[in-house]
């Protein structure tokens, strides 16, 4: 799982990106709100970890421009800001969750897991169904099957597994490291070359609309909806 650490303490930071990387998630840190805003331009996170006193962008202007911005990613607010009103008005700004500083790791590791638990659940839409959609392809979450157009794409798990996660990540782009973790788990040799496999697969089933999975040299793979 990729997470975003927003910590300007570098004690903290690095007892956080020790633990998460021992757990075997992946872990991008930035000491100020400017780097974490450019970071999220460009990456895709499973949850970010927010600390409240950052210098420059405050925590709590940050996660407000994440909204603003339409960003959902998860937000775990950890501060040592911890009563009950700054605990609300962190809620209320749009964070998910909320920790005060000091805090226990194996509370914080499940607060996480609850919260990409969560991320990856599949949103409803107004017909009240689960759906992924972009573009031409459609993911119907309840019955599994997967549509290009009015054409049934007979698909894998795994292949199902990877398509959705780019179907809920839309322009941004995905790391080998980060498909090879949420499709296969952590303890996939990351040197494994069954992500190119399968996007591979993906791109030929989906016929003319297996385009839409653009290589990024150096980066990994991105899903660009058609204009």
């Amino acid at each position: 799982m990729q997470v975003l650490l927003v910590e300007d303490e570098g004690r903290v930071a690095d007892f956080i990106w020790r633990g998460l990387k021992n757990e075997g998630w992946s872990v991008m840190v930035a000491s100020n709100g400017e780097t974490a805003l450019e970071f999220l331009a460009r990456e895709t996170f499973d949850v970010v970890i927010l600390d409240l006193i950052l210098p420059g962008i405050s925590g709590q202007e940050l996660c407000q421009r994440m909204r603003a911005r339409k960003d959902l990613t998860p937000v775990l607010m950890l501060t040592a800001l911890g009563k009950t009103d700054d605990r609300v008005a962190g809620l209320r700004l749009g964070a998910d969750d909320y920790l005060a500083k000091p805090f226990d790791f194996d509370e914080l590791l499940a607060r996480l897991e609850a919260l990409v638990r969560r991320r990856h659940a599949f949103k409803r839409n107004d017909r009240g169904t689960d759906m992924l959609i972009v573009g031409p392809i459609r993911f119907d979450g309840q019955s599994l099957e997967v549509y290009c157009d009015d054409t049934l794409i007979d698909l894998t798990a795994k292949e199902r597994d990877v398509l959705s996660l780019f179907l809920s990540n839309p322009g941004k782009v995905l790391s080998r490291e980060r498909i090879l973790n949420a499709a296969w788990g952590a303890n996939v040799d990351p040197m494994n070359n069954v992500v190119d496999v399968y996007i591979g697969r993906l791109r030929r089933k989906l016929g003319s609309a297996g385009d839409m999975i653009g290589t990024v040299r150096g980066a990994g793979y991105r899903l660009i909806a058609p204009q």
